[in-house]
Parts: C-alpha cells; sequence; structure tokens
C-alpha cells in the first residue's frame, strides 16, 4: 500500500494510491486511482471493531466535521471503541481521484472527460482500500443519502464483509424526482457560460444556482415557513420594492458557501454518479438484490424527507432479511439525517443492544 499524508481543513487525510488499472461499469480505465480516507481509533487485535462511514454528496472523510453528534470521543461512534474508517468519494475535489487530476493519457486534466464513477464503482474502489488495511470484516456501516446509496451496493456486493448496516435517508434505486433535481442542477452548471472552459473556477456560478434548488430538495415547505419568513432586517422598514426576502437571501448564501469548498466538476460528476443508483441493475431486480444482505439491518427515514420519501426506506426494510424500519420525526426534511444527532443515536443503539 503507498499511503501519502495530505492536509485538509484542521486535519489530516491519507491517500492511498492504487497501482494497476481499475476498470469502471462503463468499460473506461483510468490508471492512477487514488483514495483520500481518514481513521480514529485503534484496530483491535481480533480486528472486530470496524465502523466504516460513507458521506453524502458534498461530504468529506472528516465525519467528526458533518456528523459531530454521532462520530467523536462521547459519541455513539467513539474512536475509544471502535476503528473509523471513512473515505473521500471517488469524483470528490477534498483529494480522491477528481475531475482536477491529471489524466495520465492526455497529460491533462481530466475536467469534462471524468469518468462516471456509480455508486457501485465506488464501493469496489473501497474494497481495494478495505483488502490493503487487511480488514476482512466491518462491524458497523452507516451512512446517509448518497452514502446509504454506497452502503447497500457494498452489502449486496459482499454479504459477509458487514455484522450491522445502518443505511439512512437514503434508497435502493434513484427515483426519477431525485434524478430531476439532478439534472435540473446539472442544466444550471451547463447554462454557465464558463462551463466549456477548462479551468478549476469554471461553471462555479451556475454550481451556486444549482446549490439553491438542491436546498428547496433538502428542507422543504414547512421548513422554509419557519425559519425563513418575512424580510431581511436591513430592508424591511424599506419601501416594499426595496425589500428583499430573507429566503431569497438564504438561498444565495447557501451557494456561495458551498463554491468555498467545491468545484463545479466535482459536484456535476458526483450527481451522475447518484442518478445512476440501481441496486438491481445487471441483477434480478433491487428487491432480489436486496434479499441477499446477510447484515443486520437498521433503516432510518425522516418523516419530513421529499427527496428521500419515507417509502423508499420503508421498501429497503421490506425486503432485507429481518430488517428493522424507523422513522425520525424532523422539521428539517433530508437534512435531518444530518441534524437529528440525538434521536439517530438513541435508534441505533438501541437496535445494537438487541442484537
Amino acid at each position: 500500500m503507498v499511503i501519502y499524508p495530505v492536509a485538509f481543513a484542521l486535519n489530516m487525510s491519507k491517500i492511498y494510491k492504487h497501482q494497476e488499472v481499475f476498470t469502471l461499469e462503463s468499460g473506461r480505465s483510468i490508471s492512477n486511482l487514488h483514495l483520500a480516507y481518514s481513521t480514529s481509533g485503534t484496530l483491535n487485535e481480533s480486528k472486530n471493531n470496524v465502523v466504516w462511514i460513507f458521506h453524502a454528496l458534498t461530504g468529506n472523510d472528516k465525519p467528526r466535521e458533518w456528523w459531530p453528534g454521532l462520530v467523536g470521543e462521547g459519541c455513539l461512534l467513539n474512536p475509544d471503541d471502535y476503528y473509523i474508517i471513512c473515505v473521500n468519494t471517488p469524483g470528490s475535489c477534498y483529494g480522491s481521484i477528481n475531475p482536477l487530476d491529471i489524466n495520465n493519457e492526455t497529460g491533462e486534466p481530466y475536467y469534462h472527460d471524468f469518468p462516471l464513477f456509480t455508486t457501485r464503482d465506488m464501493i469496489k474502489a473501497y474494497q481495494l482500500l478495505k483488502k490493503e488495511l487487511g480488514i476482512d470484516k466491518i462491524k458497523i456501516g452507516v451512512g446517509g443519502s448518497m452514502g446509504g446509496q454506497q452502503l447497500l451496493e457494498w452489502a449486496i456486493d459482499e454479504p459477509d464483509t458487514f455484522e450491522y448496516i445502518i443505511p439512512i435517508a437514503t434508497n435502493a434505486k434513484h427515483s426519477s424526482w431525485g434524478i430531476a433535481f439532478n439534472a435540473s442542477q446539472r442544466m444550471c452548471i451547463e447554462h454557465d457560460v464558463t462551463w466549456k472552459e477548462k479551468h478549476p473556477e469554471a461553471g462555479i456560478e451556475g454550481m451556486k444556482t444549482a446549490r439553491s434548488i438542491a436546498l428547496i430538495s433538502y428542507r422543504n415547505h414547512d421548513t422554509y415557513n419557519e425559519m425563513q419568513q418575512g424580510f431581511t432586517s436591513e430592508t424591511k422598514h424599506l419601501p416594499i420594492d426595496k425589500q428583499v426576502f430573507k429566503v431569497e437571501t438564504y438561498q444565495k448564501y447557501q451557494g456561495e458557501k458551498l463554491a468555498k469548498r467545491f468545484n463545479a466538476f466535482s459536484y456535476y460528476f458526483l450527481s451522475r454518479g447518484m442518478d445512476c443508483h440501481n441496486v438491481g441493475r445487471n441483477r434480478e431486480s433491487a428487491e432480489a438484490a436486496l434479499q441477499t444482505i446477510k447484515a443486520k439491518t437498521l433503516v432510518i427515514g425522516i418523516s419530513s424527507d421529499i427527496l428521500f420519501p419515507i417509502h423508499e426506506q420503508q421498501f429497503i426494510a421490506k425486503h432485507i432479511p429481518n430488517a428493522k424500519c424507523v422513522i425520525i420525526e424532523s422539521l428539517y426534511g433530508h437534512d435531518g439525517f444530518l441534524l437529528e444527532f440525538a434521536q439517530i443515536e438513541k435508534e441505533i443503539q438501541s437496535f445494537l443492544n438487541s442484537n
């Protein structure tokens, strides 16, 4: 295994470089597969305390940053008890292979020619890292949204790997509704006049607009009405034609916030990877694929999630043998899987204690 340390945010990621050609579902091959990942805790002598965390679309391999209520000292997933691994998804811009990397065939960055990584391709890459780390079994796999999609793919592809899996706010096949949101976001990027250019900032203004569309799907009617009512404090005393709605500034803020840490190329290709998620592809069916999972399974849904509605989690649980499904009440829609730490921890702890 070749590992190179590289700094991201306040922590250090490790870099695994695969030394052989990696072939994707599309048939394309790459010779420079590399994965940024982080570990915390210590692998015990029996190697039976591994927790593998899967991040969502624009996340990174530092779950303490985006899941602080679940991961870290004093939390459910405590590095004092577990050896915790999280890998940055291929295509993302936090250290794993991505569109800004050099294409060995051309000597230039991939940019628009970056190959599609499906969720199945992603877990095939993780399996290589697992082998290099000398890990045979994973005690707990947990992930939400696109992370949950990857977790399901892996639990199907290697049924004996996981003891427990906890897919949260996710699905077995990405819905036409979800694809429509992603396609509309990519259209925003495509209509940015800079998108066809080959430089790292290409499409960034389009991505800001795309993010504002995404936020609508991540929250819902009630979330916005509860938290973004009325005009901004700076303009509410002005004439009506000068007033600015709070929700308008919120949408713009979210786009600007993402643009400071992400790029349009990664956003574009990761959303395409999510759209291709279908555990039934080239298998008998999604139902039959789910039935091959051997791990003890807790599926968690969010009551107000309009992007991954609860019937999708109920479908997963229905077809995984002996799976349990719980629905968490939340105002926050799909984003509830990142925010409802206490409820999620309670459900997972209860599940682990009862098995």
